[in-house]
């Protein structure tokens, strides 16, 4: 099942979602509908909030990215937690499905290391470096509700103020299926 995309202006892009309890939900089945969503809008991440569901899930796949080693990076991460974050911030120009047709140079940690279920509800710990680590950052934000232009200077914000306006009214036209806000 493909789901529309939540569009900036919707007050679940906003919140901090909720843990998910072991079968509560099909997870499996959402990250299956979760991924469909996100290659039909060709995203390389795309978490739980952004399809209108406030709990803690969001799935990655690299494979667009040419880059070594990316493509196998294809994951789902359940009640995530980012344990830490360290080497230098580096800046690269981040995109959102939530947000289309805006593109700014945000500046992250090179690495981290995140606790999470995958879909069999298997508890993992690993440390990711460079883009995976990118990735995962942009994602884990939106199950926190943060969103990529939080992170940018108050005059960046002010030059994107009628932008971001007309996508919460759903003036833009981003080629696939969303949710405009009320």
């Amino acid at each position: 099942m493909i789901y529309p995309i939540v569009l900036y202006g919707d007050p679940v892009l906003k919140q901090k979602a909720r843990d998910i309890e072991q079968g509560e939900i099909d997870v499996k089945q959402l990250a299956e509908d979760m991924f469909d969503t996100m290659h039909a809008a060709n995203g390389i991440g795309l978490a739980a909030p952004q399809i209108g569901k406030s709990i803690r899930m969001f799935v990655v796949d690299g494979s667009p990215i040419e880059e070594e080693g990316m493509q196998d990076f294809k994951k789902v991460f359940i009640n995530a937690e980012i344990l830490e974050e360290y080497d230098d911030d580096w800046g690269f120009e981040e995109g959102c499905l939530s947000i289309p047709e805006v593109r700014e140079t945000v500046h992250r940690p090179e690495a981290l290391l995140i606790r999470y279920y995958d879909e069999d509800w298997t508890l993992q710990e690993e440390e990711y470096e460079g883009m995976k680590a990118r990735i995962i950052q942009h994602e884990y934000d939106h199950i926190d509700g943060i969103l990529f232009t939080d992170h940018l200077s108050t005059l960046k914000k002010k030059l994107l103020k009628g932008k971001l306006s007309s996508i919460s009214k759903g003036r833009v036209q981003p080629g696939y299926k969303v949710r405009i806000p009320n």
